[in-house]
């Protein structure tokens, strides 16, 4: 896909400088560029890879002169990463689904397919399912019965959707996502050694009896420009429906539990798991492995830092980390103190020592 340095700069709102008639066909780190290719060369330091690459066309952050760099063309942004993002959308073809309805693909008779929808081989539709106008769905995708997916929406290989899941428009689902599988809920005929810890906060009985399912009723929301990862899981929920907002995006392997409601704009790095019940407001950012127990309320704005294990209700807007889960900087204040410790331990033994033989010599 050849574009200009003209239309790129223009679809970016950026200037350009140099030869806007020059075509590239792909981005590449500076000192890895060829002629054709666009340097992404937006830090001084970056800029130094130029020399040993051929690029004849790069990006530029904000007051750095690029005829100094021997260039024929350049781009300059305001803010490198966010321009990062409207490049690789410009220059990224997408997977390739052929237009029209695969003949291998199953689709219910009373599936209703939107207009300009691209279906792939092995997709199976259910009863009552509605897929919206212009959605690409790839091979080996399951969509249940009563399901309901948006106008452009894009399903890679293997995604799952459940039934009487709703999803909003421009959905994006990867490899192996699943949406509206059932919650896991169990319950014993008496109370559990479970619930019997988590009153005494102490040794259980031991109680003779086997777990009984609860059925998941509900099923799953998702609202408009949510983006799920790779094998990421959205449990359906026990008599409501688990929501997700608008905006929302979560990265590989998370699990968001029953009847969680998650607000808009949310950030769920790889591995996050969110327990049962547990409402999150908007625009939360969770780094990698952050767990979050069930039944809780975590505010808007709430940032947590990798491997926080969150066990209790968080307010609005503050920054946490660490296990459980505290304010950033008290938690690395405890982290300084931990690292302290050899050190004062050491200075206390001196002073022991020094101590005994004091109280010797009386």
């Amino acid at each position: 896909m050849a574009l200009t340095i003209g239309k790129i700069a223009e679809a970016l709102g950026a200037s350009a400088f140099g030869n806007l008639d020059l075509e590239i066909d792909g981005l590449s780190e500076p000192a890895l560029a060829g002629p054709r290719q666009l340097a992404l060369a937006m830090s001084p330091a970056y800029a130094e890879g130029l020399a040993d690459g051929q690029a004849k066309a790069a990006v530029l952050g904000p007051d750095m002169d690029w005829q100094a760099y021997a260039l024929e063309a350049a781009i300059v942004v305001p803010r490198p990463r966010y321009a990062l993002a409207g490049l690789t959308a410009a220059l990224d073809p997408g997977p390739e689904i052929a237009p029209g309805i695969h003949p291998m693909a199953v689709i219910h008779e009373s599936a209703t397919i939107g207009i300009g929808a691209a279906i792939g081989p092995f997709v199976m539709i259910g009863r009552g399912a509605v897929i919206g106008a212009r959605a690409r769905i790839a091979s080996h995708v399951s969509v249940a019965e009563l399901a309901h997916i948006g106008d452009d929406a894009l399903l890679m290989q293997g995604v799952r959707v459940g039934s009487r899941v709703h999803i909003g428009d421009r959905f994006i689902a990867h490899p192996g996502a699943v949406i509206g599988g059932d919650g896991m809920s169990f319950v014993t005929p008496e109370k559990s050694t479970v619930e019997q810890v988590r009153e005494s906060m102490g040794q259980a009985q031991a109680v003779d009896q086997s777990w009984t399912r609860i059925h998941s009723l509900g099923s799953v929301r998702v609202g408009n420009d949510v983006e799920i990862g790779c094998n990421a899981c959205i449990d359906k929920g026990t008599i409501r429906d688990t929501q997700i907002g608008d905006g929302c995006k979560f990265d590989n392997l998370v699990h968001v539990a029953h009847n969680v409601q998650v607000g808009r704009d949310c950030l769920f790095a790889a591995q996050t798991g969110v327990a049962g019940s547990t409402t999150i407001g908007d625009r939360a950012v969770f780094g990698g492995q952050v767990g979050v127990a069930d039944n809780l309320t975590v505010g808007s704005d709430v940032i947590a830092g990798g491997a926080t294990k969150i066990l209790s209700n968080v307010p609005a807007g503050r920054a946490v980390l660490g296990y459980p889960a505290v304010k950033m900087e008290t938690h690395v204040e405890s982290y300084k103190a931990l690292r302290r410790l050899p050190r004062l331990a050491k200075t206390v033994a001196e002073l022991q020592k020094a101590v005994s033989k004091l109280s010797g010599n009386d």
